[in-house]
């Protein structure tokens, strides 16, 4: 069975609350519970985690070597500022997809960057909730590349 880990960044726990004219009204729980009636659907098993804290992101990127077969990941504000979590992504040898709710590239100019990015196989950013469904699309699509 396919093993994928979602990590939703600092902030996210107030989806819904938080500036819903960007981020939009869904909570986190929604997103958790879609993404896990996906994840059920493809017959994949999916572990969903949330933190505010970058050193806690980076021991969790850290310890899924040999756990999981990809990594979805919306680091949120570190998009922009943690090349701890770059490089945690980098060292950890699985496919990581990056996601986004709302289009970074049509916000302010400093979260117009992505360190994250470069380090991962795709990203997914503008489509809201959709977002994270359309990146377990993703992720499977990879995961079926590799057994060929």
């Amino acid at each position: 069975m396919k093993k994928i880990l979602v990590i939703h960044g600092p902030n996210l726990d107030l989806l819904g609350k938080r500036e819903p004219g960007i981020y939009g009204k869904t909570t986190l729980d929604a997103i958790n519970k879609q993404l896990k009636n996906l994840a059920k659907k493809a017959k994949i098993a999916l572990t969903i985690v949330q933190s505010n804290h970058e050193g806690e992101i980076v021991d969790i990127i850290g310890d899924t070597k040999n756990k999981y077969n990809a990594l979805i990941i919306n680091p949120a504000a570190y998009t922009h500022t943690s090349v701890a979590i770059r490089d945690a992504i980098a060292a950890c040898g699985i496919k990581a997809i990056e996601v986004h709710l709302s289009n970074i590239y049509a916000r302010e100019e400093f979260r117009q960057t992505s360190l994250i990015a470069p380090v991962c196989c795709g990203q997914i950013s503008g489509f809201g909730a959709d977002s994270y469904s359309m990146a377990l699309t993703a992720a499977q699509s990879l995961l079926n590349q590799k057994k060929k």
